[in-house]
């Protein structure tokens, strides 16, 4: 199995960390580093995961790709570099030939411009990737998921998974303002989704699996198995329940499914998605 969403960060590094100051993500104001990962991939079977981006600098690239040298289950690391630079490709280019660098990602979430994503020099930056043939993980709110039919149509041969489906209101169980948008966006075979980040947009104390349900079901009827892949968004996740709790919640939800549906969503879809040989 792979994790095809997870982070580290040490506090110590001269990266910014100050959203980590808010006093409601308490449980997680901590460094989170392999050693703290690996016990939680081993009690639930996943041998492979997959380091996403924090930060808006490519000094974490470094950083971590540093560690993914010394790590041999840390497959894939999901980098950034500036979209909106004309540097852009000058700094693709020093990581793109790395064996581990896998794909880049943007905090599009906390731009102040809601269409930040579809400005005419992020789309060049897009285009950059596209072209080199590196994958770009869309980190979106509700809001922003109408961008990503545009971005499927503009950008065809880019391959993009939409993290956390995006962010649906799950504890207000709200899907018409979510939907509609998700639908068009799984229209495009080269759009993606990544059942990730769901019980963080849940009730943190109560949640249960129930809840997460009809958001997984959308995913699946719209984009089908082999174009989902489990992320546990670890150590996020940890506000809201442990990374067991969150592997466990998934596996119930897709209890339904057949053995290579499964497969598909724990291992196959990340490894052709991100390059990951077996």
């Amino acid at each position: 199995m792979i994790d095809a969403h997870q982070h580290f960060w040490q506090r110590s590094q001269p990266f910014d960390y100050a959203w980590l100051d808010n006093p409601d993500l308490g449980v997680i104001r901590r460094d989170y580093l392999p050693g703290d990962l690996k016990p939680h991939l081993d009690v639930t079977g996943v041998q492979q995961s997959i380091f996403v981006q924090t930060q808006h600098n490519v000094e974490e690239n470094r950083w971590v790709l540093g560690m993914a040298e010394q790590t041999d289950w840390l497959a894939g690391v999901v980098g950034w570099v500036d979209l909106a630079s004309e540097a852009c490709e000058e700094q693709l280019l020093e990581f793109r030939d790395h064996p581990k660098f896998v794909g880049v990602r943007h905090i599009t979430q906390d731009e102040p411009d809601d269409d930040f994503i579809v400005r005419p020099g992020v789309l060049r930056g897009l285009k950059v990737l596209e072209r080199h043939g590196v994958p770009f993980d869309l980190l979106f709110y509700v809001r922003h998921l109408k961008h990503a039919d545009r971005l499927a149509r503009e950008l065809p041969g880019l391959p993009m998974v939409i993290n956390h489906l995006a962010k649906p209101r799950i504890r207000d169980r709200s899907m018409d303002d979510w939907l509609p948008a998700f639908k068009v966006a799984s229209r495009h075979e080269n759009v993606f989704c990544k059942l990730s980040g769901m019980i963080t947009e849940a009730d943190w104390s109560h949640w249960k699996p129930a809840d997460l349900k009809p958001y997984v079901d959308a995913a699946l009827e719209h984009f089908g198995p082999s174009r989902c892949m489990y992320g546990s968004d670890w150590p996020v996740c940890e506000l809201a329940g442990s990374y067991e709790r969150v592997h466990a919640a998934l596996r119930e939800a897709l209890d339904d499914l057949s053995e290579e549906e499964i497969f598909e969503i724990f291992e196959g879809t990340a490894r052709r998605f991100y390059g990951i040989a077996n």
